[in-house]
């Protein structure tokens, strides 16, 4: 008889059918088959539960329950397992153990354990197979307890040895923690760069700068694929790019058909990497390799993000970004030194990649993913058609999730912009694009509901309405002063000294990158039953 289709797993959270970021709003049936893309597999498909040794080293969101439930073959990892192939056409048997272990029983009895596949990151994202239930079992070594290793060995190396540590923070992660530790955004910054000091990390940088770069190359992106459209029927719609659970997604399900029309230009998590293992290792006569760089983010994805192949460096074998860890993450490492941030002495900020002065942060406006459709629109009207834009009207369509703005002159419309957060909203688009019935110019494209400050990384409160907790992390974001990257003069001197122009290839080089198809593959896992 055939296995009864059903969802994969037994609830829909943490199912993987969209990236590793946890979804808030709850999908129905529906939507989570059109994602898993198969029905359930048969009992001899099923996983076996995760120890409870192995469960702890994951983070809270990552933790996999039920797993003795139907698996859909396309949320197993198909990578192949490399096989040494041995003289002989001598059948074997596999036996499994009541604690999942496999043995191999030969002819003459005699039974051999066999290894367990290994794979990484970099596999994982080069894997046709699922979208991202096994990449959500691969990345304890990016946590905050790979970061406590890192320091520990620093400790104990040679003056000589040792690595300088830098840590950028994301505004979303430090609103979540102000909102859960009950301080301002300003006393959270202060306080979190003494504690990370405290435990040997040399310098605390905010990604709000690195943001300027990802919002002017964003804005120049746009108008030059605006002015690009009559010659190449892929310049527009232009999508955001800032989300690695939406590029991840594309890349794997979508491929060759979506990434012409996603924004080339680099997250600020990435800008961030450039420059640290770029400009500020010259400043520091260091090679990019004597720097471990690590990054706080609100969100499971950026860890894939971080690990992608675009950003190695192959001469000096180092990554951008060498660990990313999530608000949450931070919030266990406090728990696990006995600290409670309220009661840490604050710490002067580290201004060298910084917008403001010392007892100063600012922020960028247009919500808290970034503000990219804001700040394209309002250059892209200024640019192209010479319209000042200072207030956005903003129409809500079918949810608050999925709104427009546009623009119009003498009842033309000259610009059509939307956002656009969660997997719902995200297919819907996709489909429509598919149909040539998209009337955007630019999307800002968005993996989790209410996008960014409700990553899927960020600090849950127990107790309290997602909602209201949402709306104190809103308030908390929104409670600094906002800047304009254009009149930021750090960036503009950056772009002279450090790339030499806002032009030129180094520029390009260290502020975009593409993004790759990921081949469908064909094996016997992940045929549907």
């Amino acid at each position: 008889m055939a296995p009864t289709p059903q969802p994969c797993g037994t609830t829909l959270q943490p199912c993987a059918c969209a990236p590793l970021s946890r979804r808030r709003a709850a999908l129905d049936g529906s939507v989570a088959a059109a994602f898993c893309g198969s029905v359930a597999a048969p009992p001899s498909a099923r996983l076996p539960r995760l120890t409870a040794a192995m469960a702890s080293r994951l983070s809270g969101a990552l933790r996999l329950a039920g797993l003795d439930d139907y698996i859909a073959p396309s949320q197993e990892c198909i990578k192949p397992v490399k096989v040494e192939k041995k003289p002989g056409k001598a059948a074997a048997k596999i036996r499994i153990e009541a604690d999942g272990s496999y043995f191999q029983i030969g002819q003459d009895g005699e039974a051999q354990k066999l290894e367990k596949a290994k794979i990484t990151l970099n596999d994982c994202l080069a894997c046709s197979g699922c979208i991202t239930s096994a990449e959500s079992v691969l990345i304890t070594q990016q946590s905050h307890e790979e970061l406590c290793k890192i320091l520990a060995s620093n400790k104990a190396a040679a003056p000589n040895e040792q690595k300088l540590v830098v840590v950028s923070v994301s505004p979303q992660s430090r609103a979540s923690l102000a909102a859960r530790c009950k301080l301002s955004v300003l006393e959270t910054a202060k306080k979190l760069t003494a504690f990370l000091k405290s435990l040997g990390v040399h310098y605390v940088f905010d990604t709000t700068f690195s943001r300027n770069f990802s919002l002017l190359e964003s804005q120049k992106e746009f108008v030059k694929r605006f002015r690009k459209q009559p010659e190449d029927k892929k310049a527009l719609p232009m999508l955001a790019s800032a989300c690695p659970g939406w590029i991840c997604y594309a890349e794997k399900t979508h491929g060759s058909f979506i990434i012409p029309y996603i924004s080339t230009t680099k997250s600020p998590q990435q800008v961030m990497g450039s420059l640290i293992k770029g400009h500020f290792a010259e400043q520091q006569r260091l090679t990019p390799d004597q720097i471990y760089h690590v990054t706080v983010m609100p969100c499971y994805d950026k860890k894939l993000e971080a690990s992608r192949p675009d950003f190695f460096n192959q001469e000096y074998q180092t990554r951008d970004v060498d660990c990313v860890i999530t608000t949450g993450e931070v919030l266990k490492l406090l728990e696990q030194e006995g600290v409670s941030l309220s009661d840490v002495d604050p710490a002067p900020l580290d201004t060298m990649f910084s917008s403001a002065a010392e007892e100063e942060l600012t922020s960028h406006s247009g919500g808290g993913s970034g503000g990219y459709l804001e700040h394209i629109y309002k250059y892209a009207a200024k640019e192209l058609f010479g319209i000042q834009v200072d207030t956005i009207q903003y129409k809500p369509l079918k949810n608050k999730d999925f709104q427009e703005v546009t623009l119009e002159k003498d009842g033309v419309v000259l610009l059509q912009f939307a956002l656009a957060y969660g997997f719902r909203n995200i297919q819907n688009l996709v489909q429509k694009l598919k149909r040539g019935k998209s009337p955007y110019h630019y999307i800002e494209v968005m993996a989790c509901p209410s996008g960014c400050l409700n990553g899927g990384g960020q600090i849950e409160l127990e107790g309290e309405s997602s909602k209201d907790w949402l709306q104190q992390v809103e308030k908390l974001y929104n409670s600094l002063k906002t800047e304009i990257p254009e009149e930021n003069r750090t960036v503009t001197e950056l772009y002279e000294q450090w790339l030499g122009g806002t032009e030129s290839e180094k520029a390009g080089k260290a502020l975009h990158t593409e993004y790759h198809a990921v081949e469908k593959t064909n094996t016997g896992f992940n045929i549907k039953w």
